[in-house]
């Protein structure tokens, strides 16, 4: 969802600049950084920018820079003499020293600070007869930010995918190991038993050895977890939209492998799933800029 886009509009006054910067979010919240746009303009361009980028805290900019022969301020000159007026009676009234009798380059620039007494010209940079000039810079600015967001997707896909190929061969690997693991655990009671000089009946040893390896068992555990890399994949190659989505396979593929680590018993297995833990991770971090 991170992204930026740029685009300028020729008015008659001056140029205007098109801005938007997004970053991730879970849901469109849009911020207009102007004062430049109308009200009545505001809700439908909201919708506008919604439609288009979907997701992710988005801001837009626009920035006002007029031709010089126009961007000279107006000094109220009305306004500045009443305020000289004003400022003398009071004076007078407190008894105290007229100021403007102080040094007149002073008494100028304390009265061109005075409210109102500088003001740029009040027409609106956009209205109704240059708004489709405005708009159109405003779709190539939105044009420009899902472009750049397109080539981020690209890399995005790529990065991801590969991680989950990675989860599904380390799979693989616990699978290799679970005939050990059952040899590792039988020689482990046994031995045990003959430390402790028991004698057991075979039978009842093999029935208990047999309960004993269903709680270990992973089997339903690896099924889910190939499952949700299939779901994983089939999503994002199907979906226009599947980063919501694939944020709760992820977390049903995290709840597989931490399941597998519970019942590993098996330092091979155990390493395996450290390392499918930390692709599983990448992923997560990576998806919240998906779409």
């Amino acid at each position: 969802m991170t992204g930026y886009g740029k685009a300028e509009a020729l008015l008659e006054g001056g140029k205007l600049t098109v801005e938007f910067r997004s970053v991730n979010g879970k849901n469109a919240e849009i911020g207009i950084k102007t004062s430049l746009l109308p009200k009545d303009k505001e809700m439908p361009l909201r919708k506008k920018i919604a439609d288009r980028l979907q997701r992710g805290t988005i801001d837009m900019f626009l920035s006002w820079e007029p031709n010089v022969s126009i961007s000279a301020a107006a000094i109220n000159r009305e306004l500045a003499l009443d305020y000289y007026r004003q400022i003398g009676a009071l004076a007078s009234e407190i008894g105290a020293p007229d100021p403007r009798e102080e040094d007149a380059n002073y008494i100028i620039s304390t009265l061109l600070r005075l409210p109102d007494v500088v003001s740029a010209d009040r027409h609106p940079v956009i209205d109704d007869a240059n708004w489709p000039l405005v708009e159109a810079a405003i779709d190539r600015a939105l044009d420009a930010i899902c472009d750049y967001r397109s080539r981020e997707g690209e890399a995005l896909y790529r990065d991801v995918t590969s991680r989950v190929g990675t989860i599904l061969e380390l799979e693989n690997e616990v699978e290799a190991y679970e005939s050990e693991r059952i040899e590792a655990v039988r020689s482990k009671l046994t031995k045990s038993l003959e430390e402790l000089k028991v004698k057991c009946d075979a039978e009842r040893f093999e029935q208990e050895m047999v309960f004993y390896l269903e709680k270990l068992d992973i089997n339903e555990e690896k099924v889910r977890l190939r499952q949700h890399c299939k779901y994983f994949m089939d999503t994002i190659d199907g979906e226009q939209y599947p980063g919501k989505k694939l944020g709760f396979i992820i977390q049903e593929m995290g709840r597989e492998i931490n399941t597998t680590g519970s019942k590993a018993n098996h330092a091979g297995i155990q390493k395996a799933v450290v390392r499918m833990k930390d692709e599983l991770e990448k992923i997560r971090e990576q998806s919240l800029n998906i779409l």
